[in-house]
């Protein structure tokens, strides 16, 4: 009688069979099962960290697009800014060291959800003084607000004022000033910002090292990629919300909006920057979320448990003993982790293309970082754009950075390229696009037709004494203040910085819609015994200016498409040439290294040297400086690029000496085996006769074939 196959097997499984029969069964089995655990799992854990990664790149870029918002509502200058921006690279730096240590040998999900709390609590503290400080106030003449006394502009006699209004107008100033001295609430913003930044830390050392352990070889430049290209469509949305948010007031919702006589295209305009912040606040919450139910480990695909890519410790544990030893594993103590904190450093710091390739990011970092923090300002102040045009502008620009970092994903992965090529790709992004940032010195405005800044009262150009060419003839009549700033448009095209300096001696409408009449010096230029009359806010740039406008934003597309094209390949090169175990660590130091000496302060001095452009100072109500009211194109545009220039000349010789050890310490057989997708080697000269050389550089024992297989 024949014996079915149901039977066959119910037989075979219940007599005594081979253990190697038992054990191929079972593996067979749960390697099926392991694979679709291992994909299901580190693409969850992909999508959570790109969503996290697009949370805080959306708060970084609000922030950078509230810059100048920020700057007008505390009255602060750009060097204050720029320290109140670096205060959330030192909240990075105060733990950064700890996270990607320590961080690597704990949960590191949920670390990474833990931070998401603390970054989202810190967003939400940086909008807290716009509930706590009094209303905006912004220069006006009282004759510009809703009012039924019309007064001269130019007070010849303080009489002319009604009492009512002087002494309204005193209260006021007074009120303002015992406020202002209780309190210096941009100190709020700081810490709110710090906080940021503790939060954020262990996102990226945490998180990539994790894709990089558990994603398939092949797949992990590409996923690595696709974070970045989340992290960059994050700034998209971020100063897309900066735009919107700054069309509208500052104190929306707590002011009847019909007495505001400022307009959006007004210099001294504030939008409601800290509505952006409670946005971000809550996107911060949600993406923390998923984190907390993540697992620690993740399977393992089986071409690395196979393959010699496994890590360091693989090689020496046997398969009979790696349960003893895991378990070991679970009780070591923070202590005694911590024994091997200065081997590795020490490790670290000995290997030249990771020291050299930190020298070239810390310096292009510098550069980029100091030019997107003030990309805003410079548009504004170059331009003549207002600060929701702008906004909008540089959210566009991101989709070509978004795409730039995209396709450096997809070429390392269509066309194998190893370590050598990740190395070559990364020099010529930054050459080609520093050489395109060239061009666009000359792609500036020339400054505006300012009475007593940029021309004098008679026409002539290249003003020298800045606070004396402020009067003339036709205002000396005239009881005028030279810390005002509530600029007039004379009909000769002309800004004058108020309408008691033009010498305007009537006024006609309130708010927005203000007219002066007999503008003595508004006809200095023509005919001086005629009278002119003058509307509210600055004159429209020079008719060239639009024009230029549209090639910065071409050259800018273009500029950083091609920079940011080797932003993955540098990323790649700077996993590859350090030892497995070793990769949160040494990430850990980079971003470190990137706060300390690039995020803190790159925005600081930047912003001193974007001050020393200044044409005219604000006044605070209380005396003493304010921000910045008027600057400099021409300065501004040869101190902004010209740093980022500079800056970035310096960090291609840093990407040069790598490019040139990876050359000299790779044998001509690699560079052949690597050229072909097979073995590549990123710092051996010979894998048997130069093995025990080898370790200072890169580790290609514990980690062969990686490179190609991008």
């Amino acid at each position: 009688m024949e014996i079915s196959s149901k039977e066959k097997t119910q037989f075979f499984s219940n007599s005594i069979i081979l253990p190697f029969d038992r054990s191929s069964f079972k593996s067979e089995s749960s390697a099926s099962k392991e694979k679709q655990s291992c994909c299901g799992g580190i693409k969850i854990f992909l999508g959570a960290l790109s969503f996290v990664y697009f949370a805080k790149a959306l708060s970084g870029s609000y922030l950078k697009s509230t810059i100048t918002q920020i700057e007008r509502r505390f009255d602060i200058p750009s060097s204050l800014v720029g320290v109140i921006d670096g205060s959330f690279e030192i909240g990075n730096l105060l733990i950064i060291i700890l996270v990607s240590y320590f961080g690597a040998k704990l949960h590191r999900p949920r670390i990474i959800g833990a931070g998401c709390l603390i970054m989202s609590a810190g967003t939400f503290l940086i909008a807290m003084p716009q509930f706590f400080m009094g209303r905006y106030q912004y220069e006006r003449f009282p004759s510009t607000i809703n009012s039924t006394v019309n007064t001269s502009p130019c007070l010849q006699d303080k009489s002319q004022t009604p009492l009512s209004a002087l002494e309204k107008s005193q209260e006021k100033t007074n009120a303002g000033c015992e406020k202002e001295a209780g309190s210096s609430m941009w100190i709020y913003v700081l810490l709110g910002n710090l906080l940021r930044g503790i939060g954020e830390t262990p996102i990226q050392p945490l998180g990539i090292t994790y894709i990089d352990d558990y994603a398939i070889e092949e797949n992990a430049a590409l996923y690595i990629g696709c974070v970045q290209t989340v992290a960059i469509i994050g700034p998209i949305f971020g100063f897309l919300l900066g735009s919107l948010c700054a069309k509208l007031y500052v104190d929306i919702g707590f002011v009847d909006l019909d007495s505001i006589t400022l307009t959006h295209k007004d210099m001294q305009w504030v939008g409601a920057w800290w509505l952006g912040y409670l946005i971000a606040g809550a996107i911060s919450l949600l993406a923390g979320i998923p984190f907390w139910f993540l697992p620690k480990h993740l399977p393992k695909p089986q071409s690395r448990k196979d393959s010699s890519t496994s890590s360091e410790k693989s090689k020496f544990i046997t398969e009979d003993n790696k349960d003893q030893y895991e378990s070991y594993q679970q009780q070591v103590k923070i202590a005694e982790m911590a024994k091997d904190f200065l081997p590795s450093l020490k490790n670290l710091l000995g290997n030249p293309v990771y020291i050299l390739y930190l020298c070239a990011s810390i310096i292009q970092f510098n550069s980029l970082i100091g030019m997107v923090t003030y990309k805003p300002k410079y548009i504004e102040q170059q331009y003549g754009q207002t600060s929701s045009k702008t906004n909008f502008v540089i959210g566009l620009i991101f989709f070509a950075v978004a795409f730039g970092i995209f396709s450096g994903g997809l070429i390392m992965k269509k066309f194998k390229v190893n370590i050598l090529g990740a190395a070559k790709l990364s020099l010529g992004s930054s050459f080609f696009g520093y050489l395109l940032l060239l061009s666009l010195f000359a792609m500036g405005c020339e400054n505006s037709d300012v009475a007593g800044l940029t021309v004098s009262y008679h026409g002539t150009k290249g003003m020298t004494d800045y606070e004396e060419a402020l009067f003339s003839e036709c205002n000396s009549g005239c009881s005028c203040s030279k810390n005002d700033w509530d600029p007039i448009c004379g009909e000769n095209g002309v800004t004058y910085i108020s309408a008691c300096l033009a010498g305007c001696q009537a006024s006609n409408g309130t708010g927005k819609n203000t007219i002066f009449f007999n503008c003595s010096c508004v006809g200095t230029l023509t005919s001086p015994s005629q009278s002119y009359s003058a509307v509210m806010g600055p004159c429209q740039k020079g008719d060239e200016c639009p024009k230029m406008f549209l090639y910065f934003l071409v050259v800018s597309v273009i500029t950083s498409y091609t920079l940011s094209v080797g932003g993955t390949p540098g990323y790649i090169l700077l996993l590859r040439c350090i030892k497995p175990h070793l990769k949160s660590f040494a990430v850990g130091i980079y971003t470190l290294a990137i706060r300390v000496l690039a995020g803190i302060p790159a925005p600081v001095y930047f912003g001193v040297a974007i001050d020393t452009t200044c044409l005219k100072w604000g006044s605070k109500r209380c005396g003493g400086r304010g921000a910045c009211r008027l600057y400099d194109s021409s300065a501004l545009r040869y101190v902004y690029l010209g740093l980022t220039l500079v800056l970035g000349t310096v960090s291609i010789f840093f990407s040069v000496a790598v490019l040139w050890v990876l050359r000299k310490s790779s044998s001509p057989q690699d560079e052949i085996l690597s050229a072909n997708g097979e073995k590549g080697s990123c710092g051996t000269k010979s894998r048997k006769d130069n093995f025990a050389n080898t370790d200072h550089l890169i580790q290609t024992t514990y980690w062969p074939e990686k490179e190609t297989r991008l």
